[in-house]
């Protein structure tokens, strides 16, 4: 599902991912922490896709609003997994939406 924003300015984090074959709760961590991104103040939506690369895009009203996300604790929690069991490699990058346009039929 295309996320419904709000009109620019807003941010985006991109976590860009390669999994390893190790899958030990991987499934059940991300649905836990997408349902928990949405109980965060400043959250405006999430957007995924998965094949040999993996990308979350989640999108925030502020950089303030981020930084409480990074340091959730059930996040930090599940990051030291990431980092020890289901990736290979990632990269996060926070980007600040200045502009958009879509269509839709």
């Amino acid at each position: 599902m295309i996320a419904n924003t709000p009109k620019p300015p807003y941010y985006a984090v991109i976590f860009s991912t390669i999994r390893t074959t190790v899958d030990d709760g991987y499934a059940e961590t991300a649905q836990r922490m997408e349902d928990l991104a949405k109980l965060q103040e400043g959250y405006l939506g999430l957007e995924s896709a998965r094949n040999e690369i993996g990308i979350t895009v989640s999108y925030w009203e502020s950089l303030e609003a981020i930084g409480k996300w990074k340091n959730n604790f059930e996040h930090t929690e599940a990051r030291e997994k990431g980092r020890t069991l289901w990736y290979k490699k990632y990269q996060l990058r926070i980007c600040k939406v200045e502009h958009e346009y879509g269509f839709e039929k």
